[in-house]
């Protein structure tokens, strides 16, 4: 399939939403990825072609990022959680559970079949959601609290066409309709669903308990001038003020040879060859 006129005008569009327009490069291949289905040959020329770099260059972020792939991916990419976490609590269950129910092993795409939609099973690192484990994760949307059991009845509802929905999100759309969204083209469907669950919203439910609050000044006040670096935002190491004393650097070193003559009588009955008195005379 070759990019139509439609996908280059858009393709330059998101150039254009930059002021260094090789920025646009990871939303164009979302781009690319709705259209084909996958980063092509073509949508990396033609990425290279518009931001003005290499083919290399565009073939090293599309090799680079797990969410850009090289091979076709089904009407739904289903990611299954194995970091450690979700493993411990299911989630190589529930991945094992997939790859003998759908018949793939990992990065595969389920066979066409009359009436059903395909579906490509990963394994992922992490997907954020450790509030929810063990997770799964369909277009890049949260299904929380998986079993291997719920897990099953998902991908059979992706396969049969039935309306699925989130756990934190929206309706599920197909994996070319999320890469649009990825691509900066909205589907009208951001406010749907709840963005935050009762697990997330823990810490913040005992911070109001508590009557704890972010530190902040009132509007228009300043802070008190100040010779200290340190309250200034100065990102170097603070020192202690005592450090800063006239003959604190000699008073340092004397600590410092002190230490290096006990670790001198320590190393008198070792067998690590020079002691460290001589060492500090090597010095």
């Amino acid at each position: 399939m070759s990019l139509d006129e439609k996908t280059l005008g858009e393709l330059r569009e998101i150039a254009a939403r930059y002021p260094q327009k090789r920025s646009g490069l990871l939303p164009m291949l979302h781009l690319v990825q709705s259209v084909e289905g996958r980063v092509t040959p073509e949508g990396i020329s033609t990425c290279a072609e518009i931001l003005e770099l290499s083919a290399a260059e565009v073939s090293g972020v599309a090799t680079f990022y797990t969410m850009y792939k090289r091979k076709p991916v089904g009407d739904y990419h289903v990611g299954v959680c194995t970091n450690t976490l979700c493993a411990v609590l299911g989630g190589d269950e529930i991945f094992a559970r997939l790859q003998d129910h759908l018949d793939v092993r990992n990065d595969e795409t389920t066979e066409d079949e009359p009436g059903k939609k395909s579906v490509t099973l990963e394994h992922l690192e992490c997907n954020a959601a450790c509030d929810y484990a063990p997770v799964v994760m369909v277009n890049w949307e949260f299904m929380d609290n998986q079993t291997p059991d719920s897990a099953v009845r998902l991908v059979d509802d992706l396969r049969d066409g039935t309306p699925v929905t989130s756990t934190r999100g929206p309706r599920l759309c197909t994996w070319r309709e999320a890469e649009r969204v990825l691509a900066g083209f909205p589907d009208g469907r951001a406010d749907e669903g709840p963005s935050a669950g009762p697990a997330s919203l823990v810490g913040l439910g005992i911070a109001r308990d508590r009557g704890w609050t972010a530190p902040h000044s009132e509007q228009g006040e300043q802070p008190e001038p100040t010779d200290d670096p340190r309250a200034a935002g100065d990102p170097s190491p603070a020192v202690p003020d005592d450090a800063r004393s006239p003959g604190s650097r000699e008073r340092a070193a004397e600590q410092a040879d002190d230490g290096t003559d006990a670790a001198a009588e320590v190393e008198q009955d070792s067998d690590t060859g020079t002691p460290a008195a001589a060492k500090k005379e090597a010095k």
